[in-house]
Formats: C-alpha cells, structure tokens, sequence
C-alpha cells in the first residue's frame, strides 16, 4: 500500500508482548489514517467509564498516509487517547519529525494497551522493536531524555517522543513532547503515558516512504509551496511566528485578557507579540517542522540574565497563557516560563489558564496565602508563576492542585471559583474569544476533546478562508447570527480529515475536499471524491461524538463558561456575545443530531455505523 507502511504495532506493556497488525484497506477507506484511525481504535476498544489511567486504556501513537511524504507540511502524527483531564476522547497532534521517522521504521503507529510493572520505553529500529528499562530516565525531563536516548542510539537522526516529570507524576494536563519543543499538548496524554510506565518512544528507521504516482505529487507540492509564498497570511506566520496573532489580534478583542475579564490590556500586547520577539531574542536557526515551508517555530536566544537560554520559542499560545492573562508583559520571562513547561511536559494553554483562575481566586478570596502555601499570586507576578510553575511541573506544594487543571481544582476549591475556571467539559480554553469571532462559540461548546481552536478553526471563515465544496460560500461577518453553526460543523469535519491525512491546518485550510481526495489518489492509489472526503470527516466526528455519549456527554455539556457569554465593557469586540442557543439549535440540526446533542440512528446508519446506534439508546 503505497503512502501507507501497511503494519501497526501493538504492545501489552502488561506482558511485555509485541505484535504487528497489517492495516485493514477498508478502514483505510472509511478513516484515511491518523486521528481516523485512532478514533475507530479507541471506541472499538476502550470500554464506556474505563479509568483513563487504567489499565483497560489504550494510547495510541499514528502517522497518516500522507505522513513523510514530499506534500508540503507532512510531518504530522496523532497521539490519542482516552482523557483524564475531560473522561472523553483526545486526539492530541504534533509535528517535527518523529512521526516521520516512525514510518521510514516500516510502521504507521502504534497501540499501547495494559501497564508496565516497572519504567520502560520502546526502541523501534526498523523491525527491531523493544522495550527497554528506563528505570535510569525516570525523573528527567524531556530535553535530558531526548539527548541520552539519541546518544544511545548512536544516530543524529534518532527521534525521542517523551515524557517529563509531569507526566510521570501524572499531571492531567501533561503532554508529550518530541523534537525538542514540538507538543501533543492537549488533553492530558502525558499522564495516560506515564500512567502506563512508558518513559518514552526513541524511532530510527531506513524504509522510505513511497506514493504511487510520485511524479503527480511532485508537481502538486510545487504548487502548493509556491501558493504558501504567494499568500500573504502565511506569510505573516513565516515571518512572526503564530505569535503575529498576538499584534494583529487584540485591536479586534480576540486576545484574553485578565482571565478573559477585560478587553483591553492598554500597552501590553505589543511587549510581548511576534513583532517584538522577533526583533529582540529570536535567533536564525533551522527549526522547521519536516518539509514545511510555511516554518511558523521559532527558536529563541536569551544570552544573559535570569531567564538565560537558547531553544524554542514561545507560540501565540504560550505568550497568551502566561502573557495577558497573567498580566506579565516580560517577553523574555514568557519565554522561559515556556520552556519549563516543555522540559516537565505540560499543556501551556492549561498550565497558565489555571493559573489565571487561581489568581482569580487569590485576589476574590477563595483562595489565601495559606492556602498557596505564602506565594503571592497577583497579576503580572512573574516570580510567583516561576515557582507554582516549577510546583506544578513536579506535582508538589500548591501546584499539585493546579496540575490537575482548572476545572477540577475549582472544584476541589469550591466557594464561587468555578466561575472563574474559563474550561469546556475540562479542557481549558484556548487563546481566541468567541465574543470576538462568534463561531468559536459553538465550536468550542460541541469540540469533540473540549474547548479548541485548531480541531475546528472556525474563526478562520470569519477571517475569509472560505470552502465552497463544503458549504461555506462566503466570508462570513465576525459577529453575524446566522450559519455560525455551519461554520463549526464544516471546520470540525475538514479538521479531522487534515489530522487524518495527515497535514498541517496552515496548509490544510487552503485545500478543498476535492483536492484531497486527490491527493490522497497520487498517495495512496485511494482516490476519494469530495463528498466522500466530506463524509469521512462527518464519520470521523460523530463516532468521536458517539464515544462522548457513551460517558454520558449530552447538550447538558455543550456549554461555556457565562464569562464567554457576557459583553466585555472595551475592547473590539466590547457589547458582542454570542446567542449560544441558537448555534446550538443550528448546529444539531445540520449534524443530524436530535435537540440532547446525541447522533441519530438515521445519521448513523448514513455514515455506516449503524451498528453502534445501540450504544447510545
């Protein structure tokens, strides 16, 4: 099968035995790969109310058919699971170069089922496959752990996806890093990791990656790279990083600020946006992911000082997390902040929002000095983020609270605060205001891991990136009414589809259904037509929906926080807020769901998995 290895690893860390599973062509067809084939994995597998760090669990690691080739920003792999921090389905991605490597090993991905007794990690060397003790790993961090095993292997070109202390420690919002500062950030995949005993994944392999009309890719991939450079948007990305978002973002009020409190955080943005950055401690470096030319990482120089390093940079995410909405406006704090986060392994986007509630709560009460055991946490504290940061990293002190996210330490905490923990079904929001761009309100209220902006980026029909195979005709207004639910379910759907393929949303986006199909045609000999590509990704997200059902997620759950619901008094986008309930209305509507949020039969039985409508009576 070209495009695809055609073989998956699965390892029972329980008894230590490895076997290869060739991939199915008809799951090839119905999921494409990556976050596909994660899915039908982990609801055929994984029982309704299993602890997710249990052993009935499964974390699977898999590339997509278009992972490693020649096609432009094809460095992606998924790595999913169920989560600890929501109880439902993540399908967290990352990019760089591993998921490359694990294909040239001969293999697509791979399923981890049971817990090792002890520490381990698994050395795959083409068809030499391992598990060795880590027991000498355990307790270092990610950057430590990346370096020996490389060394170990003897080869430059060895790839380490890793854990840190985080994630041993089981942090709910831990995540797994890989080449250097690359995460699978979301939804608590380190801590499924490290609650398996599974230090790390080192890959080296020889096969190479083939497609069965190469000489058709290669003129397709020209023309994408030269549409990438021809395109001024990317070329903001190109040029500043996605922390761009944060200079050209806040006139419109779509940065947080405060806890998402004000609309205006007067001369701040500008400190620590992608202008700035790149004008004071960004450094030339090679730091692009596999075969991308769009090359949005940044890699950081920070010569002297306390905050004194050189590594990745911080993304737009990470400058909004620990930036404005913690009030700090020191760039080169941020970027360490962010660093630290890398090496234990933890979510920026969660780590700082919790922070923010946890501030939020220090200054309304529900929280004392006694209680943050003497840290002082008012806003813009960088000393006192520093240290419940490193608390948080090591899961001890005060920040064991926060390392299990915000909604579940507001819980733990109670008197009021769970009104300031800004989270969707446990997952904390990301960097985008959905009183700025409306879409995201339902888009975040239905995502399929919690709130998210890039497994659905709706705002960017708002911003005219527009897909007329799919429905989406015309730029919609920011704040228009209307077809905000087409714009979720369109965004959501086509999401699934780049992160089964698997390509990056940057280039992603400026593809119709129909040149995917294509694509995956000159990949794999699979051709697919735009509506099949279009039901792929409906089959994709309402069996990911049907897994949510399962444990109990119903309308009940599609919610926000009322702070994302109420007007801000300045800001671009002051007096806005979404009507909830009519995208909702919308939404089910055009989903096939009935008025509860659950998947009917009849659309069930249209996507082929009418054998799973039991499930969900």
């Amino acid at each position: 099968m070209s495009g695809y290895m055609g073989k998956i690893i699965r390892v029972n860390l329980s008894s230590g035995a490895i076997t290869t599973e060739e991939v199915n062509p008809l799951m090839a067809q119905f999921y494409i790969g990556g976050a596909g084939f994660a899915t039908k994995t982990l609801y055929d597998e994984v029982p309704a109310k299993a602890d997710p760090l249990g052993v009935d669990n499964r974390l699977i690691f898999m590339t997509g058919p278009v992972t490693g080739t020649r096609f432009p920003t094809s460095g992606r792999f998924v790595v999913a699971t169920k989560s600890p921090q929501t109880g439902i389905m993540t399908t967290a991605t990352s990019s760089g170069f591993w998921g490359v490597e694990l294909k040239k090993t001969g293999h697509d991905g791979i399923i981890f089922e049971g817990k090792s007794e002890k520490p381990v990690y698994m050395e795959i060397l083409d068809d030499q496959i391992a598990l060795k003790d880590a027991s000498d790993l355990w307790g270092k961090d990610t950057t430590e752990t990346q370096s020996i095993l490389k060394e170990r292997v003897g080869k430059k070109r060895a790839r380490v996806a890793c854990i840190g202390q985080a994630g041993e420690k089981l942090a709910l919002i831990a995540c797994v890093m890989n080449d250097e500062g690359r995460a699978a950030g979301r939804g608590g995949v380190g801590a499924v990791m490290g609650s398996k005993n599974l230090k790390a994944i080192v890959v080296l392999g020889t096969h190479k990656v083939t497609a069965v009309a190469d000489d058709f890719l290669k003129i397709m991939s020209k023309e994408i790279v030269k549409g990438v450079a021809e395109n001024p948007f990317v070329g903001f990305f190109t040029k500043w990083g996605t922390a761009f978002s944060m200079d050209m973002g806040w006139a419109a009020g779509d940065v947080p600020a405060k806890n998402w409190q004000v609309g205006l955080w007067e001369g701040g943005y500008t400190k620590i946006g992608g202008a700035r950055m790149t004008n004071t401690i960004v450094k030339p470096h090679a730091s692009a992911c596999y075969n991308c030319p769009v090359r949005c990482a940044r890699w950081v120089e920070i010569p002297e000082g306390r905050f004194k390093y050189e590594g990745p940079g911080p993304e737009y995410e990470t400058l909004g997390a620990f930036g404005s909405m913690l009030l700090i406006d020191n760039l080169e704090a941020i970027a360490w902040i962010g660093e630290m986060c890398n090496k234990y392994g933890m979510d920026t986007i969660s780590a700082g929002c919790t922070i923010a509630w946890a501030m939020e709560a220090y200054e309304k009460g529900a929280l004392t000095k006694e209680d943050t055991q003497g840290i002082e946490l008012v806003w813009g504290n960088v000393d006192a983020v520093l240290e419940v940061v490193d608390q948080m990293g090591q899961v001890s002190g005060f920040g064991a609270l926060l390392a299990q996210g915000a909604r579940k330490a507001s819980e733990k905490v109670g008197q009021g605060s769970e009104e300031y923990a800004i989270q969707v079904k446990g997952m904390e929001v990301p960097m985008h205001d959905p009183r700025c761009y409306f879409s995201l309100a339902v888009n975040y209220a239905t995502g399929m891991r919690g709130a998210c902006h890039v497994q659905g980026g709706s705002y960017m029909v708002e911003m005219a990136v527009i897909s007329p195979e799919a429905g989406l005709n015309f730029k919609q207004g920011r704040h228009d009414k209307k077809n905000k639910g087409l714009a979720a379910k369109v965004s959501q759907d086509m999401s699934a589809v780049h992160n089964s393929t698997a390509v990056c949303m940057f280039v992603g986006m400026a593809l119709q259904p129909s040149h995917i199909g294509t694509l995956l045609g000159i990949v794999s000999g699979n051709p697919h037509s735009k509506d099949t590509i279009l039901q792929v990704g409906e089959r994709i997200l309402n069996l990911q929906r049907a897994f949510a059902c399962r444990e109990g997620i119903s309308r009940k759950d599609d919610t926000l926080p009322k702070r994302l619901l109420t007007p801000l008094p300045d800001g671009g986008a002051a007096g806005k807020a979404a009507d909830l309930e009519y995208q909702l209305n919308e939404y089910y509507q055009l989903r096939g769901w009935n008025d509860n949020g659950i998947p009917t039969e009849e659309k069930l039985q249209a996507l082929g998995l009418g054998d799973i409508a039991g499930d969900l009576k």
